[in-house]
């Protein structure tokens, strides 16, 4: 059986352009344009891992708004669980800050539409639902009884 690992995606949204990066060489999607995505580290929060990959893979400080859903991955991440949150920019400019992405840009509809470059199939997807307008976030709730921030309940 297949390790359960939980990783993360965030769409972050500055105005109306959307951020993405290139796979560099040598990861499993290089040449494509993805939302930034990575792997939970030991201890935390999937919320902090979105902000995390965002800055590293993109260069930008974000804020999680909310929940847009729950992704089963297929081979070969049988067993992966991805969380995608709908993230806002509060800033830098984007640039890679690791050696996953060799690129990193916010791009308007027309822009991601007109891009000549290969898109990774879940993040072409979502990209175009959140600028339809056609994704449902889960914002968290304040009045969540437990402690803990991250309940998109």
């Amino acid at each position: 059986m297949a390790e359960t690992v939980i990783c993360v995606g965030a769409v972050v949204r500055r105005g109306g352009e959307i951020l993405l990066v290139r796979q560099a060489a040598g990861h499993p999607l290089a040449g494509q344009w993805t939302i930034p995505w990575g792997r939970l580290e030991p201890g935390e929060s999937p919320r902090a891992a979105a902000v995390r990959e965002t800055a590293e893979e993109g260069g930008i400080d974000a804020e999680v708004e909310g929940l847009l859903g729950v992704q089963e991955l297929p081979a070969p991440w049988t067993g992966w669980i991805a969380l995608i949150y709908l993230c806002a920019h509060r800033g830098g400019e984007p640039r890679p800050c690791d050696a996953e992405a060799d690129a990193a840009r916010y791009f308007s509809q027309p822009a991601w539409d007109a891009l000549p470059e290969p898109r990774e199939p879940l993040s072409d997807w979502l990209v175009r639902r959140v600028f339809a307008g056609s994704c449902t976030m889960i914002p968290m709730d304040p009045s969540n009884p437990l402690p803990h921030a991250g309940a998109f309940l």
